[in-house]
């Protein structure tokens, strides 16, 4: 009987594993190619900045749409079941993908160009936005009570698996072809091999059982008739304490991960396969990194590890910037300061991040209360970050300390907030059948 429990908790994680990285590929390679591409076919014009910024604004919507995903998923999620969700967020993210790489170029059909890749972006993140909390709910609801921390981080590893595909893959094409051939045809390679992801994705996400959870949910017939005002009803103060948490999350990894490319680039004068192979490694680097800090939360508490974790991530944006500007062309300088801020420091944010929002509601409303408080928060703290640093940027005369200043903000906010969850009551679950939540 435990071999078979650990068994079915083994497909979970893989299921889950494989299903977020393949969501997280599709939605960051729009935003590693956004700034080096769509900003010279889709948005062309006399001013680069504007054309980046307008780029990234499209970037941003697919923020703006997450939380419409998180709600629709999230509400069938805590009524239906978390594992027929995660099918159909699957297929949506991968279709709107693989599309993206067909669309037509500014200069073939004019302004329905930008139109199309905006709608597309919109269906992204509405699919991302009930993808993040069911992958997630998967691995908690399985795992043993003890080990929620660790199991509910390893669904996080899709976040760098699919950071390292996405920015690998633009990276080997960038090395392999020539400027002109990736503009021309190069980056739509990367969009379309999305298809074959989603295949194999959805033939092993088939195959997983529901959560014990909210199988018992389902057995008692427990279900809240509307999750989302449910949700606001009982838990009102740890949804604003979750958005706040999430806070440095979405702006260090945005400026790190997405911002940063352009930045090296543009400012640095770095090459953009240079820049890339730095973001990479930061990925392969979080691989590791994002199940310790989640075991470590299930050992000295997942505020602990959380509150220092923004102090000390959003304080690393200092020397990491310092060196970036004086690296002189060393490029092995250039990737320790991306490496160690985004692949080991950030890493003891989002690692315990899941399971510290799983444990803020009961499972009648889980599904809805973490997707809601991820996916809403990340339209200030991820969505707009990339636009936010561009102005920064300008306005510090082209310098990052402005940049910099906006990210210990941050990391000041997100930290305060854990305190404040730390201090919060446990949450118990309200009808037999389930366990106790801390």
């Amino acid at each position: 009987m435990i071999n078979s429990k650990k068994k079915e908790l083994r497909r979970v994680v893989i299921a889950s594993v494989i299903g977020a990285t393949i969501e997280w590929y599709d939605f960051f390679l729009y935003g590693v190619v956004a700034g080096i591409v769509f900003n010279k076919l889709y948005f062309p014009g006399s001013d680069a900045m504007v054309s980046t910024m307008l780029a990234y604004g499209t970037f941003a919507v697919g923020f703006l749409s997450r939380p419409i995903g998180g709600v629709i998923f999230g509400h069938f999620g805590d009524k239906i079941g978390r594992k027929s969700m995660l099918v159909m967020t699957l297929m949506i993210m991968g279709v709107s993908t693989f599309l993206i790489g067909l669309l037509p170029t500014y200069a073939q059909v004019g302004v329905a160009a930008p139109i199309m890749l905006l709608l597309l972006r919109v269906v992204q993140g509405i699919g991302l936005g009930g993808e993040w909390g069911g992958a997630v709910l998967m691995a908690y609801e399985y795992a043993p009570l003890k080990e929620r921390g660790f199991y509910a981080s390893l669904p996080q590893l899709g976040l760098a698996i699919g950071l390292c595909l996405a920015s690998g893959v633009v990276a080997l094409l960038s090395y392999a072809l020539t400027d002109a051939q990736f503009l021309s045809w190069g980056w739509r390679l990367a969009f379309v091999l999305s298809a074959i992801l989603v295949f194999i994705g959805m033939w092993i996400r088939l195959t997983v059982m529901e959560t014990p959870e909210f199988r018992a949910i389902k057995q008692h017939n427990a279900e809240t008739q509307i999750p989302f005002f449910d949700m606001m009803k009982r838990y009102p103060g740890n949804v604003l304490k979750g958005m706040a948490a999430r806070y440095i999350d979405g702006v260090f990894f945005n400026i790190f991960g997405v911002f940063l490319i352009s930045y090296l680039t543009s400012s640095i004068q770095i090459s953009r396969t240079d820049a890339l192979i730095g973001v990479m490694a930061s990925a392969v680097v979080m691989c590791f990194f994002i199940p310790f800090f989640g075991r470590l939360s299930d050992r000295m508490g997942r505020t602990k590890v959380f509150f220092w974790g923004s102090l000390i991530t959003s304080v690393s944006a200092i020397p990491a910037f310092w060196l970036m500007m004086n690296s002189a062309g060393n490029v092995m300088v250039l990737w320790l300061a991306i490496v160690i801020p985004l692949g080991i420091l950030y890493a003891s944010i989002y690692g315990p991040e899941a399971a510290l929002f799983c444990d803020l509601f009961d499972a009648k409303v889980r599904y809805t209360g973490i997707s809601f408080v991820y996916q809403f928060s990340g339209i200030f703290a991820s969505g707009f970050t990339p636009i936010i640093a561009t102005y920064l940027l300008k306005t510090g005369g082209g310098q990052p300390w402005h940049i910099v200043g906006y990210i210990l903000f941050a990391g000041l906010i997100s930290a305060f907030a854990a305190l404040s969850i730390g201090k919060g009551k446990t949450i118990e679950v309200e009808h037999p059948g389930l366990q106790k939540a801390r």
